[in-house]
């Protein structure tokens, strides 16, 4: 038996021993394979983008987040369409903001919502995010607002007969019922009506654009990451 039996270890022994030295020593974790969630094209969102994704939109909301596999889904949605824009940007480099310009946006957040900063630090960690990814999230919305004024809403125009309409339709009667007995003009709400309905347009506008994107893209998504 060579070696192990001159110590006076059988293999029987030997293998308890070493067993046992098994156990006596710790083991490093066991290292979290982060599952691909959806593939857009040759992007991949994963099961931690999603995750992260509704933390940090529930955070800026003031909600709960909602892990549930509706909700899960939904994320996962939102986020094809964020990189089905940002492949846009890449591609027809359209101008969009610098990561400076959010600075003030989180500033008023944060003083709006946190007296302190230690406060906001806290809420953070309670919610599991960072500082960074609420900068990137702010950083993504205003880019969106970049994205669709310089794609779609320069060409919307909203005519006389289509702001009349609307005024007629939902505005009147809505003014009149909050304020019995005043009077109510077209001239007074026009400039809300037209961004309002210039606002419309450029949801449907945009919706039509993404659905376009979305045939000319191969999109997967992996059931078994949102169960």
């Amino acid at each position: 038996m060579g070696r192990i039996h001159h110590l006076g270890f059988t293999r029987k022994s030997a293998g308890r021993v070493t067993a046992m030295l098994l156990l006596a020593v710790p083991l490093a974790p066991a290292e979290t394979i982060d599952r691909i969630a959806v593939s857009a094209g040759l992007r991949v969102i994963t099961s931690s983008d999603i995750d992260r994704e509704i933390r940090v939109v529930a955070f800026l909301a003031g909600k709960p987040a909602d892990f549930s596999v509706a909700a899960r889904r939904a994320a996962a949605g939102r986020m094809v369409e964020q990189r089905l824009i940002q492949r846009e940007l890449e591609v027809s480099r359209y101008p969009v903001p610098s990561a400076s310009e959010v600075e003030p946006v989180l500033e008023k957040f944060k003083q709006e919502h946190f007296p302190t900063d230690a406060a906001w630090r806290s809420a953070l960690a309670e919610n599991g995010i960072s500082e960074q990814e609420v900068k990137d999230e702010m950083l993504w919305v205003r880019t969106l607002v970049f994205f669709t004024d310089s794609r779609f809403r320069s060409g919307v125009q909203v005519s006389d007969e289509e702001a009349r309409d609307y005024f007629e339709k939902t505005v009147k009667p809505a003014a009149e019922a909050a304020h019995p007995g005043q009077p109510v003009s077209l001239g007074d709400y026009r400039d809300r009506i037209e961004e309002t309905l210039a606002g419309q347009r450029v949801d449907r506008e945009l919706d039509k654009w993404l659905a376009e994107a979305r045939s000319r893209t191969e999109i997967v998504y992996h059931d078994e990451a949102f169960q």
